[in-house]
């Protein structure tokens, strides 16, 4: 099913920098601020080059003070739009680091150290109403309207014939609440981003809709309960912000973990509606065994064919949405740097269909 883009409703600036060698304009301090003048053209950071200077919106991912060689202290960041992260320092400042999650407005030149482009913020300070920031531009998002994501997702289960099992994923899903529609899937690995749970939730339910038809001796409702609830305990897992973005694990993300967390919430609502058949511990199981192999957190591997199918389409829409998002930012015919999480580098290749009278040139 094709789904319509998704945006946040605000309106205004465009967040990214005006790339010129001219410097930009002074802020004016204290009562005397006006709203910010209208920035374009829009640069976003995954565009942003060397030897250029610039101001814009960006969200402060992380931040700490930090000490140099010489003894002096500087702010160090990491700062974000929808397009990708820069590292950005603030020199010789006694300033407190601004909390992550922060919308900044900063000025700042665009140099580059070890190869790598990073940012030397001139001035900085955090947005404000006057500044009627573009929030979808700066937050990455899923592309699909999360309502319309959470309303598929609930549709699968009034279909699903099993009662027992229809009753428990509903439950679970109300127990979810709205949180479902602005969590993310992870902090920074695959469908890192405002919806990135509903969205990845989707993506294997479709894939899991195509394992059934092709396979039709599968247990069809406790695969479609299985991607449902697979995920879920990371609304326990995450810390998020009002922005939809992670700020850090949780003390119950550290020390449970949404494997773990996940068996016991389906516990729970089991016995808080009364379901006792085996598909409750059938499900658990598929929870806890989604991640395949003990080294990546599973306790236990899947013991059968719909445990095993759970974590074959977990494993290929995360690592889809993984590749799809490291190739994006690069140019055809890049490589990226190896990226710790796949192990490898990546490549895009020029997929432009060939100039029939380029190949017929001797």
């Amino acid at each position: 099913m094709e789904g319509t883009a998704y945006k946040m409703p605000q309106a205004g600036i465009r967040p990214g920098f005006v790339q010129d060698s001219n410097a930009a304009p002074v802020y004016q301090s204290g009562q005397q601020r006006q709203a910010a003048p209208r920035l374009d053209p829009f640069v976003p950071v995954a565009e942003m080059v060397r030897d250029t200077r610039g101001e814009g919106f960006l969200i402060v991912r992380s931040s700490e003070q930090r000490v140099s060689s010489n003894g002096s202290k500087y702010v160090d960041m990491t700062l974000s739009d929808r397009t990708g992260e820069i590292n950005a320092k603030v020199w010789d400042t006694l300033a407190e680091p601004p909390a992550v999650g922060t919308v900044l407005r900063v000025r700042a030149q665009i140099q580059e150290y070890n190869g790598r482009i990073q940012m030397r913020v001139d001035k900085m300070r955090p947005a404000n109403e006057q500044d009627d920031v573009r929030y979808d531009a700066l937050i990455p998002c899923a592309p699909e309207d999360p309502n319309a994501m959470l309303a598929e997702i609930r549709a699968a289960a009034d279909a699903m014939e099993d009662s027992d099992l229809r009753r428990l994923t509903h439950a679970l899903l109300d127990d979810a609440g709205d949180a479902l529609l602005t969590v993310p899937a992870a902090q920074k690995l695959h469908h890192a981003e405002r919806g990135g749970l509903l969205r990845h939730t989707v993506g294997m339910l479709r894939l899991a809709r195509s394992f059934a038809e092709l396979y039709p001796a599968l247990d069809r409702d406790l695969l479609i309960a299985g991607v449902v609830a697979h995920d879920l305990a990371k609304l326990n897992e995450l810390t998020v912000d009002s922005l939809g973005l992670v700020k850090e694990y949780s003390a119950d993300g550290f020390l449970i973990g949404h494997l773990v967390r996940g068996i016991v919430n389906i516990e729970l609502a089991a016995r808080r509606i009364g379901v006792t058949s085996q598909r409750v511990l059938l499900l658990q199981h598929m929870v806890l065994s989604h991640h395949g192999e003990p080294e990546f957190g599973s306790p236990r591997r899947p013991m059968f064919i719909e445990a095993e199918i759970l974590h074959i389409i977990d494993l290929a829409d995360a690592r889809i949405n993984e590749m799809s998002s490291g190739i994006a930012k690069l140019k055809p015919g890049g490589f990226s740097e190896r990226i710790w999480s796949l192990d490898r580098r990546l490549y895009r290749f020029d997929n432009a269909p060939n100039d029939p009278k380029e190949e017929s040139k001797p």
